[in-house]
């Protein structure tokens, strides 16, 4: 017996996720959930923003830019919008850029955090 193999749907989107412009990657996966975290795994900033989050009750989405073969493009992506030379944390809420760890902190301690995170849906309290 004899099949033919053809080319499979998962296999379409991972060659076109590969052609795909590292910003334009950024801005579809922080469109994709109400809080978008790109993180590097081994990073204590990161991994605090990420509990502060979640001990916020917002269970955010995180891309662990070390673990993604394209990571490295996305880093320097993120830089460039950033416009600092460090990459991470950078969060997105609502899939607009609310920006690194300074930001996310001052929006918190200013109150305007919790509101941002209700119109994006991901918190409800």
């Amino acid at each position: 017996m004899h099949y033919q193999t053809t080319p499979s749907w998962g296999c379409y989107m991972a060659t076109t996720a590969a052609l795909e412009d590292p910003v334009e990657r950024i801005e579809r996966l922080a469109a994709e959930n109400a809080v978008v975290i790109f993180s590097i795994s081994t990073c204590c900033m990161c991994h605090a923003i990420k509990r502060l989050f979640c001990g916020m009750g917002v269970n955010p989405t995180v891309h662990e830019l070390d673990e993604d073969p394209r990571g490295g493009e996305m880093e320097k992506a993120l830089m460039t919008l950033l416009g600092t030379s460090s990459a991470v944390p950078v969060v997105f809420i609502g899939g607009k850029l609310v920006g690194a760890m300074d930001r996310v902190m001052a929006s918190h301690i200013s109150g305007t955090l919790v509101p941002l995170l209700k119109d994006a849906g991901a918190l409800w309290l």
